[in-house]
């Protein structure tokens, strides 16, 4: 058993790697367990556009390994594991304890920022085409998309969002959802409807991405849900918006609230969960705007919120 740590940090990524780096500045010496798939969502990312100061962009996988060398830089720990198993204390001043590999870490305070994963079509060509033509964020890269033909795949406010946001940038944005009817609310369709470069194309499913000579998205492969006729739609870029999935599995059964999707629920006021000493960051619990940006900002205030928890929490006996 390791001796009892300030604050064991679980996942990483902008949130987890902001919390490090305020953690490790109020001398707590974190200890970030940053799974072996570290820097999140943004290591499948090429150019990050939107990101405050970096006039020119910067590519994902770079503005990862950035974030953490600044936490490295000012103390930060960093063990390149995946995470097994959680035992939350439900007392305030109670010590946790996170399993990692054979080793278990022993902590007085547990920021959760696992993130979430883009929820994926699962079909043939997606995966190989991600990050050429087809992608899960229309606000990150859809200005590489000016005058094409695109899709979205989805039918909820999401979905719609992404199609309004796309269709100032491509030629055309079409709509592919497996029912007439759509999930997303009455205004958020009406809005869409009004945009003149979107396209509705109901009741179909996406069979298979398929890539030209380039070795980009060139069209995806369409069957209709009811009558199965195949339809091919070239395209030049493929936007899935179909939900995510919150990386929650290891607090289920631990005293940390979660909600239908399994995003863990914080207290609304600050990023303190259900548990004493446990607090969580990012998209883990973020089912709304899920941009790095604001990642790193509720990074940033969980380790303000673990920091002041120390300083009011005796350990206890």
């Amino acid at each position: 058993m390791s001796e009892i740590e300030n604050v064991v940090i679980v996942g990483s990524g902008p949130a987890g790697y902001t919390a490090a780096l305020y953690t490790a500045r109020a001398e707590l010496r974190p200890v970030v367990v940053e799974g072996f798939m570290w820097g999140g969502l943004l290591q499948e990312t090429t150019d990050v556009e939107n990101f405050p100061g970096f006039p020119a962009g910067v590519m994902g996988p770079e503005l990862m390994q950035q974030m953490r060398d600044q936490a490295e830089r000012f103390g930060s720990r960093f063990i390149t594991d995946q995470a097994t198993a959680l035992e939350l204390a439900d007392e305030p001043g109670g010590v946790h304890r996170v399993h990692v590999g054979g080793e278990i870490l022993q902590t007085r305070a547990v920021v959760l920022a696992m993130g979430a994963e883009h929820r994926k079509v699962g079909v043939p060509g997606e995966e190989l085409l991600s990050g050429r033509g087809v992608s899960y964020c229309a606000t990150c890269d859809a200005a590489f998309f000016g005058g094409r033909d695109t899709l979205i795949v989805g039918g909820g406010d999401s979905a719609m969002e992404e199609a309004m946001f796309l269709a100032k940038f491509a030629s055309k944005v079409t709509i592919v959802h497996r029912r007439d009817e759509f999930r997303a609310s009455k205004i958020m369709l009406e809005r869409a409807r009004t945009v003149e470069n979107i396209e509705w194309l109901t009741p179909y499913v996406v069979e298979d991405f398929a890539a030209g000579e380039n070795g980009a998205l060139e069209r995806a492969l369409l069957r209709h849900a009811e009558t199965g006729e195949a339809r091919e739609l070239p395209v030049g870029g493929a936007f899935i918006a179909i939900g995510h999935v919150p990386q929650s599995e290891i607090v289920v059964g631990q005293g940390v609230s979660l909600d239908h999707e399994g995003h863990v629920l914080v207290d609304g006021r600050s990023t303190r969960t259900a548990v004493p000493g446990v607090f969580a960051a990012g998209d883990l619990v973020d089912n709304t705007y899920r941009q790095a940006i604001t990642a790193a900002g509720s990074g940033c205030q969980a380790a303000l919120d673990a920091e002041w928890y120390l300083r009011d929490t005796p350990l206890a006996s």
